[in-house]
């Protein structure tokens, strides 16, 4: 079995870097344009799924 470490290392080259969004003030903003301190703030939110 593998551990998660060799199958990140097997597939690194497929990988690709994503766009994360996140609504603020109504309006959709990439989270890799916040300052430093919002992106703390987004880190530590909770997720949560609707039922």
């Amino acid at each position: 079995m593998y551990d998660k470490e060799e199958i990140l290392k097997k597939l690194r080259d497929k990988r690709t870097r994503c766009t994360v969004y996140t609504r603020v003030m109504g309006y959709h903003r990439p989270v890799e344009s916040f300052n430093i301190g919002k992106k703390g703030e987004h880190r530590q939110r909770k997720q949560f799924v609707e039922r």
